[in-house]
């Protein structure tokens, strides 16, 4: 969004879609939150609130979905995200944080956490004991590991970087690492998978990762691959096999997941920067230069700077 590559940007523009903070102000008919309160606000901040889908708790698939930062509300004002000291939101929104969940933690699984939690739920991928793939190993992919683990679920790292093989299993706890670049233990791995949750955003073969999968095996992809995927359809047929895409997830979900987040103490691998460090963070970001993700303490900065 700060270099416009997806052509959607609105500048000036504000980032931060996943914030969090203490409530300092609540309107007279707000129930949810009082002064106070730990909350966080998401990927998006309004949706129409009359469609099937928002009447369905899917508001992250409502057409007319604002998201948190770069876009316009339904009275063409802006919206300016989480990079600033106060924010205002609508309580059906915005996202109830559990005591006994940090704050700095609490952030990264507004979007990424309910990124990989949804699929994983609506799929039917969640069972203790099934066999999960993880294609990937950034800041979605390490989530995908936490959460499906506290399922229950027997999960593969799939990477094409060996050398990520100590963290995904040492650190993380998956249960096997498979290096996608290895035909050997790509072809020893078929069929063994009851799901697989791709994280890659950068354009890679879907084909190998089908035939990992068991019969009535499911493929969902959350990365947002730009080019097309070369798929031919007899890869599918031969198993009953499912290949889907999953966006975030609403409101309902994203409050389920924090709380399941808080109840199996399942947090993000995040480094804490302070606001004056953004730039040298952003610059870092694009060499892929953290594990797994940047939060910065905006509250505290600004205490520091006055």
């Amino acid at each position: 969004m700060i270099h416009n590559e997806w052509g959607n940007s609105v500048y000036p523009l504000v980032p931060g879609h996943e914030l969090v903070g203490i409530a300092t102000e609540v309107g007279s008919k707000v129930e949810k939150v009082k002064v106070g309160d730990k909350v966080g606000v998401g990927y998006m901040v309004d949706s129409c609130r009359s469609c099937e889908n928002c009447d369905e708790n899917l508001e992250n698939y409502c057409p007319q979905l604002t998201v948190t930062c770069g876009a316009k509300y339904r009275d063409g004002t802006f919206t300016y995200g989480g990079y600033s000291d106060s924010m205002v939101a609508d309580e059906h929104f915005v996202i109830c944080i559990p005591d006994n969940l940090p704050l700095e933690v609490a952030g990264p699984l507004l979007c990424a956490g309910v990124t990989v939690y949804s699929p994983l739920r609506h799929f039917g991928i969640d069972k203790p004991g099934m066999n999960i793939g993880v294609v990937g190993l950034g800041g979605l992919g390490h989530m995908a590991v936490k959460f499906a683990k506290a399922f229950g679920a027997n999960v593969t790292v799939i990477s094409t970087s060996p050398s990520k093989e100590k963290e995904a299993i040492e650190h993380l706890g998956a249960d096997s690492f498979l290096i996608s670049r290895d035909q050997d233990q790509m072809q020893a791995a078929k069929g063994t998978l009851h799901g697989i949750i791709d994280t890659v955003s950068a354009s890679h073969p879907v084909l190998p990762l089908i035939s990992l999968l068991k019969t009535n095996g499911k493929l969902v992809m959350v990365g947002g691959v730009a080019k097309p995927l070369e798929l031919p359809a007899s890869s599918l047929l031969g198993g009953r096999k499912l290949i889907a895409g999953s966006l975030i997830g609403g409101i309902k979900e994203t409050q389920e997941m924090i709380d399941f987040a808080a109840e199996h103490n399942v947090k993000p691998e995040i480094e804490v920067v302070p606001i004056d460090y953004v730039n040298t963070a952003m610059e870092r970001l694009a060499k892929a230069d953290v594990k797994y993700r940047f939060v910065i303490d905006i509250g505290n900065s600004l205490k520091e700077s006055s």
